[in-house]
Formats: C-alpha cells, sequence, structure tokens
C-alpha cells in the first residue's frame, strides 16, 4: 500500500519531496533491500502495470525499473524512441492521456525536461522521472542511499562532484541541500550548473545546514572531502562536443592522486557507464573506497521504493 502522503504523486526533481518525506523513502529502501537479500517477497502490485517510455537508451535504469515492479508482481512494458517518437509523431500531452487510461504509473527517460512534466500534468498517474535533460533524481535517491551506508549518515558531509554542470549535478546539489550537506560542484567556465538550480539548491541548504558551492579548482575542493563524485563528460546528445570536452575536462578527472586529497574514509561515486582514462580512472573505480557498484545496485531498492509509495 502507497502512503497516504505519497498516493498518485510524481517524482520529478528530488525537491518534490521535503527531506522527511525523501528520508523515508531512503528508509523504505534499506528495508527493501534486506528482505531482498532475504529472500522475502512483496506481492503489492499484483494487477498493475508500469510503462517504460525511453527516448534514451540505458542498462541501469531500464533493467532496475523491470526488476523492482516485476518483484513487486506487477508488469512492466518498453516503449522506444522508435515506437512513440514523443515530440515527433506524438504530441507529448497526447501520450500521457492515452498511457494513463491504460497503465498505472510511468517511468520516463527523456531528453527535455519538459516532457516529464507533461506526462505528470496530463498522466492522471504518477510518473517518475528516470532522466531528464535537467535532472535525474533515481539515480540520486540511489546515491543519498550508498552514501548513508557507507557513512551512517547524510547531514554535514562534503560532496565534490568534479566535471560537467548536468542533470546529475543539478539533482545532486538539490538532494544534498535538503540533507544538510555541503555540495560543491568544479567544473571548468562554460559548464556551470544550470543558474536557477544553484539558486534554489543554495536556498534549500541555508534552511536545512548545508552549503552549494561552484568552483573552478577541483584539487582544493576535494581536499577533506566525504565523498568524490563523477560523471561522463559528454552525456548522450553532446557527442559532437566529446572532443572539446575531452580537452577542456582533463583536469577534472578522478584518480588515485586526488582521492588522496580527500578525508582517508572518503568514498568515490559514479552514477555510470564510466569512461576509463576520461572522467576516472580504473584504479579508483575498483579500489576499497570505490562504493561505485553498491550505488548501481541500489537504484534498483531506491526505485522499488518510489513505485511502493507512488504506485
Amino acid at each position: 500500500m502507497a502512503s497516504p502522503g505519497f498516493a498518485g504523486r510524481s517524482f520529478l526533481r528530488m525537491d518534490d519531496f521535503t527531506p522527511q518525506e525523501l528520508t523515508e523513502v531512503l528508509d523504505l529502501a534499506d528495508e527493501l533491500k534486506r528482505e531482498r537479500l532475504s529472500g522475502a517477497v512483496r506481492d503489492t502490485h499484483k494487477g498493475k502495470t508500469l510503462a517504460l517510455l525511453f527516448q534514451k537508451p540505458s542498462l541501469r535504469t531500464r533493467s532496475s525499473f523491470d526488476v523492482a515492479f516485476m518483484e513487486l508482481g506487477g508488469n512492466t512494458f518498453y516503449l522506444g524512441p522508435d515506437e512513440v517518437g514523443v515530440g515527433k509523431r506524438e504530441n507529448p500531452k497526447d501520450v500521457a492521456e492515452v498511457l494513463g487510461r491504460y497503465v498505472h504509473g510511468i517511468a520516463a527517460r527523456v531528453f527535455g525536461h519538459h516532457i516529464v512534466e507533461t506526462f505528470a500534468a496530463h498522466a492522471g498517474v504518477p510518473v517518475i522521472n528516470g532522466l531528464s535533460d535537467l535532472t535525474h533524481p533515481c539515480q540520486v535517491l540511489a546515491d543519498l542511499q550508498t552514501i548513508r551506508e557507507r557513512k551512517g549518515r547524510l547531514a554535514g558531509l562534503r560532496l565534490v562532484y568534479a566535471g560537467d554542470g548536468n542533470n546529475v549535478a543539478h539533482s545532486l546539489m538539490l538532494g544534498g541541500a535538503l540533507f544538510g550537506m555541503h555540495v560543491v560542484i568544479a567544473c571548468p567556465e562554460g559548464y556551470e550548473p544550470n543558474a536557477e538550480i544553484v539558486s534554489k539548491a543554495r536556498d534549500l541548504a541555508g534552511s536545512y545546514g548545508g552549503s552549494v558551492e561552484v568552483t573552478r579548482d577541483v584539487a582544493a575542493a576535494a581536499e577533506g572531502a566525504d565523498v568524490l563524485y563523477t560523471d561522463v563528460w559528454a552525456s548522450m546528445g553532446e557527442e559532437d562536443e566529446a572532443e572539446e570536452r575531452r580537452k577542456r575536462f582533463t583536469d577534472y578527472r578522478i584518480t588515485m592522486d586526488l582521492l588522496e586529497k580527500s578525508d582517508p574514509e572518503a568514498i568515490v561515486l559514479h552514477c555510470l557507464p564510466a569512461h576509463y582514462g576520461e572522467e576516472i580512472d580504473e584504479e579508483v573505480m575498483r579500489c576499497p573506497q570505490s562504493a561505485i557498484f553498491d550505488e548501481a545496485e541500489n537504484r534498483l531498492h531506491a526505485q522499488k521504493a518510489l513505485l511502493v509509495v507512488l504506485i
């Protein structure tokens, strides 16, 4: 059963939920993870169907939503870009109104954030943002679960993100701010995060005892960091910029040297896929301080918790 305060809502950005609500979801994610390891089964979504509508391909997002909803007893079906043509063959509003009559929820992985906003406004069922060009809240929900597991808390931790000020950076700022974390985005000039998101995150941080900083100096930022985080330098849709980005982002790699500047108990995160020798070295990816594959696993548990409370 979905909690009364959640049922029927959508999740498009981290700040769609309060810190208390996010904590409830994270606590449930931990519980569901323990249950899965013990072999326990929750057959709460029998007879329900989740649509997976993707404009972008994915390993983790598709697999984790598929497995999570099926383990809850429900059914899923996948709609790729060639099948729907959102914004080309089909108007997003029309897609939402049609799908909303067929399914109990929609998990969408899209380019423009306005698409998930349109779906949420017109589908009449919960819409979960599996990724948009503006935000990636499901990823950061799993990140926060992973950080809590490794560090035992969120408030007061220093999280340093090195790389492009992209959708992951946006959700890290918002999510970290809601939990009183100190989030630093280290990026080259011209690749700063969205100014409105930075402003919103700083307002939230001021309310919850955290901070948000944008800097060029990744080495200084990493000093004493509790969490080092990175992402690919060129996201889907930016392939034509890849060569230029490699030149501009050379100093923003997570290497063992950078890790040594952080707290001795620091952990490393990466939302994957990883390009070794670019944003991260394989040595770092597989070192004892890496929590990257735990983080990938937690996509399943965090999203399963969302499905439980929303649908």
